[in-house]
């Protein structure tokens, strides 16, 4: 499991924010309705996931932008 700066991983802060009022609030959601999401899902994993499930290039973009604020949090 992979963990920032703070040791916290990935899907555990992604799904921190939820309260957003943006496109990473909008991932955080969908990935808290998503039962098979969890708090030690990395950046990769859930790019795996996204492209298996045909999203578009909108939901690549807020992971890489939740990326970047993940590893800089």
């Amino acid at each position: 499991m992979s963990t920032n700066e703070q040791g916290e991983p990935f899907g555990g802060w992604l799904l921190k924010q939820t309260g957003r009022d943006d496109w990473i609030g909008t991932l955080a959601k969908q990935a808290k309705s998503d039962p098979r999401f969890s708090r030690a899902t990395t950046p990769d994993e859930l790019r795996k996931r996204l492209q298996e499930a045909g999203a578009e290039g909108d939901s690549f973009e807020a992971l890489d932008d939740a990326e970047v604020e993940w590893l800089s949090a």
